[in-house]
């Protein structure tokens, strides 16, 4: 099967997929903005072929790809990352290739849309609309109550998002969402917050996974102290899970979503409603994909290959672990100077660490408005969600990142 894929270079995950395509013998015939040259090593020696385009100029993107697709025959289109999700399916029914449809896809990436398709499904979603003016944000504010979240139509995790809790903050965040054409204006679900992430075929979920986010997203892009944690349940069959896992299958089938990565988020309040978050049609970023791989002791870079080329995952995906990321953001600006705690936590967890990547000492520290994962990252995994729970705490206390 030839299968062109969008942007193998970048983000980060998506040299993975690629050479999760070519390991299921897929030919991967890459469509990117980079120089061939310049792709990530492993994006670059698995692809069959690549199209170097201007995705600013869907026209001759479009007319390329045809031109292409007449020596080389094309039998899936697949993208992997939110910006390039329309194109992709622009690509599909220009060329008359399974998946996604513009009018499909158009509901993942415009979020009022989203939650329209699942308010008539009947799904419980926070009361929502659409401002694109000062006086439109202002209107829907009165109309929804505060607290709300504002945050854009077509954004991904919590970037450019924020809450507020009365008229003075809502004046506040208008200036900071001017260069933004469109917002989504919400109610705030003062609850927790866990994802369902999926991988389909045929309509058919073949692999599931929830995670728990802690704090919130929005709590750690707004503290900068917070190290945030995600965790990759061992077990998401738990009763106090079944109404969010319930709602997940019911949003696949109210958005049509037949092949591929799914990642839900969505919210369980204290009195056991769940009320749905987002969804998009693609996998979940921020390495969460690496830790539901160590819960599962598996790769579903190569799984979600297998399922959309052969329909089916070979792989045996039984969960095995909790597994969990901590990202850590260093105390102070400039330089890496120093690194605290890691040995005593390592000498106590180090069998449970599956992954250490902190930046070395007289690395530049990151901009920690700009990325999640920061300037360290630890995973850790145990059958046990209690000891996982206690471990990656640990690593989020007593890891401690200086520059200078």
């Amino acid at each position: 099967m030839n299968i062109l894929f969008l942007s193998p270079g970048f983000p980060a995950e998506m040299p993975f997929f690629t050479r999760g395509l070519a390991q299921v013998g897929a030919k991967v015939i890459g469509l990117g903005d980079q120089n061939e040259a310049a792709l990530p090593s492993m994006a670059r020696q698995h692809l069959s072929a690549y199209l170097k385009a201007d995705f600013s100029d869907v026209r001759g993107l479009i007319a390329m790809v045809e031109d292409a697709a007449r020596l080389i025959p094309i039998h899936r289109v697949e993208c992997m990352w939110e910006p390039l999700m329309i194109l992709a399916a622009q690509l599909r029914e220009h060329l008359g290739l399974p998946g996604l449809t513009v009018e499909e896809t158009i509901p993942f990436r415009d979020k009022e849309k989203m939650k329209q398709v699942l308010d008539a499904a009947g799904i419980r979603t926070p009361r929502h609309a659409r401002a694109t003016t000062a006086d439109e944000c202002r209107s829907a504010a009165e109309m929804i109550g505060f607290p709300l979240i504002v945050k854009p139509i077509a954004g991904a995790g919590s970037a450019d998002t924020y809450r507020v809790d009365d008229w003075n903050e809502l004046e506040a965040a208008i200036p900071k969402l001017r260069r933004i054409p469109q917002i989504s204006v919400e109610e705030f679900i003062d609850a927790e917050e866990f994802t369902f992430d999926t991988i389909c075929f045929g309509g058919e979920v073949l692999f599931y996974n929830i995670c728990a986010y802690r704090p919130r997203p929005l709590i750690s892009r707004i503290l900068e102290w917070v190290s945030p944690i995600t965790t990759a349940l061992r077990n998401p069959d738990v009763p106090y899970l079944a109404e969010g896992k319930r709602m997940g299958w019911e949003v696949l089938k109210a958005m049509n979503f037949k092949d591929g990565f799914t990642h839900m988020e969505w919210f369980l309040k204290p009195d056991g409603e769940a009320v749905f978050g987002e969804i998009g049609g693609r996998p979940p970023g921020a390495r969460t994909v690496d830790i539901m791989n160590f819960s599962v002791d598996a790769d579903l870079f190569s799984g979600w290959a297998e399922a959309i080329t052969t329909g089916h995952i070979s792989q045996d995906l039984g969960k095995k672990y909790n597994a969990a990321s901590m990202f850590k953001r260093a105390q102070g600006e400039g330089r890496i100077t120093r690194i605290e705690g890691l040995g005593r936590l390592m000498a106590d967890y180090g069998e449970h660490v599956v992954e250490l990547d902190l930046l070395p000492l007289g690395a530049p520290r990151r901009n920690w408005m700009q990325t999640l994962i920061s300037d360290g990252t630890v995973m850790v995994r145990h059958p046990d969600l209690a000891t996982t729970i206690e471990m990656i705490d640990r690593f989020a206390t007593d890891l401690q990142i200086y520059a200078e």
